[in-house]
């Protein structure tokens, strides 16, 4: 994976000087400045029958009211100032001790660094608990509160977070997650309001994958997943992937032996009646031979069962997600959490939104490999949990080897189906990252959505 972010430009940023030049016959009529407005008609007008002159009128008058309905500017939003209200619509509730609550606490960290900020929020930003409302509609409701900056914080908002910035071009939007203001990117869609800000959770769900093939005593690990996409094919893979080098090169294991399972639930929590349930989903994993399941849904349900089977006289572990205290409720069975630390991001991007700085672009950023646990310098981290000596030296050494550059996504790899991947020695661009089309061979589970 390359470092750092990816500045792809904002697309349109200057006026077009003259948006539409129409000629009849040949010869220019009008011009159409926005500045000037329309020019009367110039040059020579060849004599035309009326018909003709009407049908002309016509196509003029559409032209110059389609041209007037467009944007003047594809430029930010203005300076807000020194006072700012941040609109967040989070997924999930609040307090999920998962994505939801960490996206919350990285807009009390912005509110606890940048002075003049104040925060209104709405949580549980989904049709099954907010039934025949939009996102755009919620995020209208935050610009009623006096939001200036609304922050969509889940990968599934991305429609209406388009839709809400082109409806709202002087309001600043933060996409989570997204990938339309990447040039590069198959989403591109340029909006000078509009920025996108993931963190490498990839290198953190390797951590998480050495921690558990370093810890596992029957050799079979499971991946709680949530919705297929994109993301969440990429960051299971990338777990297989950490798991399967610990195993190779740490543990001195054939890599056939480690079985890798993932089970997806449908949505990145339960919704009874519509999603898998998490914790049967869990218990399946422990019951079929799975001493170890990491987590990628948003809630803490792997943890806890866990637990319970600990508690019953199983020992079994789990990896939570999302959120730096979600090992809170399983203690001793929680071999540690890969976690966003979205503050120092948001923070920054606040002060562009108030002083003017603003500027749309992708980001994608690194850890600090100085102190992936740094809260003020950090992207993405990793907590560690209850790990046995030789699993807590394994993470500890992989952790060093990737700040030395170490890059697991190194051919040869192959997809699921066994087509060919990446080549022997081929490193896989950022695109061939983000946009994994299958999960890797090795693993088991669904690749697609039925």
């Amino acid at each position: 994976m390359s470092s750092g972010k990816c500045e792809p430009g904002t697309g349109n940023k200057l006026l077009v000087e003259k948006i539409l030049t129409f000629s009849l016959y040949g010869k220019p009529l009008i011009s159409y400045n926005r500045a000037e407005g329309a020019t009367a008609a110039r040059n020579h007008i060849p004599a035309v029958k009326e018909k003709e002159m009407k049908s002309f009128r016509i196509l003029i008058l559409a032209v110059l009211v389609a041209a007037l309905s467009l944007p003047a500017f594809a430029q930010a939003p203005k300076a807000a100032g020194s006072n700012l209200t941040i609109g967040l619509v989070l997924v999930g509730p609040y307090n999920d001790r998962g994505w939801s609550q960490a996206n919350y606490d990285g807009m009390q960290y912005v509110l606890a660094k940048v002075p003049g900020t104040k925060l209104v929020y709405i949580d549980k930003a989904n049709s099954a608990d907010r039934p025949g409302t939009t996102v755009s509609q919620l995020a209208e409701s935050l610009v009623a509160q006096g939001a200036k900056l609304i922050c969509f914080s889940s990968d599934d908002m991305m429609d209406e977070a388009n839709k809400f910035a082109a409806a709202h071009p002087d309001v600043f939007v933060i996409m989570t997650t997204g990938d339309q203001q990447w040039k590069e990117g198959k989403s591109y869609k340029p909006m000078a309001n509009m920025i996108n800000i993931m963190g490498k959770m990839e290198y953190m769900k390797m951590v998480a994958g050495v921690a558990a093939a370093m810890t596992t005593k029957t050799g079979q690990i499971g991946f709680l997943g949530p919705l297929i996409n994109d993301e969440t094919r990429r960051l299971a893979a990338s777990a297989y992937l950490g798991a399967k080098y610990a195993w190779v090169n740490y543990l001195k294991k054939d890599p056939a032996q480690l079985k890798f399972r993932v089970t997806w639930i449908g949505f990145w929590f339960n919704i009874p009646g519509v999603t898998a349930d998490p914790t049967q989903v869990a218990d399946e994993f422990f019951n079929s031979g799975c001493d170890v399941v990491i987590s990628g849904i948003d809630t803490t349900e792997a943890v806890a069962e866990a637990a319970k089977f600990t508690a019953q006289g199983k020992q079994v572990w789990a990896i939570p997600y999302d959120y730096s205290k979600a090992m809170d409720e399983g203690k001793g069975v929680s071999l540690g959490v890969p976690y966003f630390n979205w503050g120092p991001a948001y923070a920054k991007t606040v002060k562009d939104a108030m002083s003017g700085s603003w500027k749309a672009h992708f980001e994608w950023n690194d850890p600090d490999w100085k102190n992936i646990n740094n809260p003020d310098t950090g992207s993405v981290g990793f907590m560690k949990g209850t790990l046995s000596k030789a699993a807590s030296d394994g993470v500890d050494k992989f952790v060093a080897e990737l700040a030395k550059g170490l890059n697991l996504w190194t051919g040869p790899l192959n997809l699921q189906d066994g087509s060919a991947y990446l080549k022997s020695g081929q490193k896989a661009t950022d695109q061939q990252i983000w946009y994994l089309p299958q999960l890797l061979q090795g693993m088991t589970g669904q690749s697609v959505s039925k």
